[in-house]
């Protein structure tokens, strides 16, 4: 029996002026996945959130959250969600505990299960030691997580996460990546995440709407997205450097030499250690299955010894510039103004 769903949207419309923010977009969210909302700054993924957790109206459209209409019921829907900001808001003239004790008062938890669910958040998150401390001592990744624990002080059903590990180093990041996933299978949770982490994204979501100019462009698993595209045209090949062996060759002469191949589109160098014996390449091709034979016998022919040749597998990024023509690094950081939120256009600020 399928899951019933936390999260219902249908015909979602933002406008500011004339710039639709979140554009006519539709989707469900089982009860107990995590959804991600994948797209660059400036995409909608933020206004999406405002919506669905009572903080802003639709323009026109309809969605339910945990059942409750938003539009009709918002105090309802903010009972059953946490909400953790792209913005850290914890105070930092409190301790952690106070931070967690003030926001679990919000939400009328009485004394006895707010002690016993503090006491057992701080655990969860590995700051026990550091309870009593300001934040203002604490770390970017432990104020993060302690963000986490205040968004599930009230033991909501759904969990909405805005930009969760933006600054983040990359220990810290997977730091809160495990601490969500087991805050999900614990607790029984539903998690509705923004990022435009392709990692993030790919780890930790059940389904992922790739998002671009205020409409999800394609929405499916993980897998269904790689599968979704063409994975056969791109050859990635390792071979020694017989650059350094060889006088008449040269990394650009290799390169420019199978790029005069009729079915060669592309060949670029793939990084790689500058005492390594071996020379990466990655070759866009017309039909990978074809060419590899084709190129094993033309890079033997020239006297270099393959070490390993084969088919890329297809990424959420090669995804995402196949359904909106770009890379989702090329787009600017945004501006986020605290009290309106990224996704906003900057006159409405």
């Amino acid at each position: 029996m399928m899951n019933p769903s936390a999260v219902v949207v249908q015909h979602l419309l933002k406008q500011y002026g004339s710039i639709a923010a979140v554009n006519d977009i539709n989707f469900e969210v089982a009860a107990g996945t995590c959804f991600g909302s994948l797209g660059p700054n400036g995409a909608g993924k933020t206004t999406l959130i405002r919506i669905l957790s009572g903080l802003i109206k639709p323009t026109s459209g309809q969605a339910w959250v945990n059942g409750i209409d938003i539009s009709k019921h918002p105090d309802a829907v903010r009972r059953h969600i946490g909400v953790v900001s792209q913005a850290m808001t914890t105070d930092l003239d409190l301790s952690g505990r106070e931070n967690l004790d003030i926001y679990a008062r919000y939400f009328s938890v009485g004394k006895k299960e707010r002690t016993d669910r503090i006491k057992i958040l701080l655990e969860r998150i590995g700051l026990t030691n550091r309870a009593d401390d300001l934040v203002a001592t604490y770390s970017g990744g432990m104020r993060r997580r302690l963000e986490i624990a205040r968004g599930l002080i009230h033991r909501p059903r759904i969990l909405f996460l805005d930009e969760p590990t933006i600054g983040l180093d990359p220990q810290s990041r997977r730091v809160v990546w495990e601490l969500l996933e087991e805050f999900r299978r614990d607790e029984q949770l539903t998690i509705f995440l923004t990022t435009h982490y392709m990692d993030e994204a790919d780890r930790l979501c059940d389904q992922i709407a790739i998002v671009d100019q205020g409409k999800v462009v394609v929405l499916d698993t993980p897998e269904g997205l790689k599968k979704s595209i063409p994975s056969n045209k791109i050859v990635e090949v390792v071979i020694e450097d017989q650059t350094k062996k060889d006088d008449t060759w040269s990394l650009e002469t290799l390169i420019s030499r199978l790029s005069d191949d009729p079915f060669v589109e592309r060949v670029s160098h793939q990084t790689t250690d500058v005492l390594s014996e071996q020379i990466g390449l990655q070759i866009d091709v017309n039909n990978g299955v074809s060419a590899i034979p084709i190129l094993m016998k033309t890079l033997q022919g020239w006297g270099f010894k393959i070490q390993a040749i084969g088919l890329k597998q297809a990424s959420l990024e090669d995804v995402f510039i196949h359904y909106t023509g770009r890379s989702i690094r090329k787009e600017e950081g945004q501006k986020v103004n605290f009290f309106i939120g990224a996704g906003v256009p900057r006159k409405m600020g």
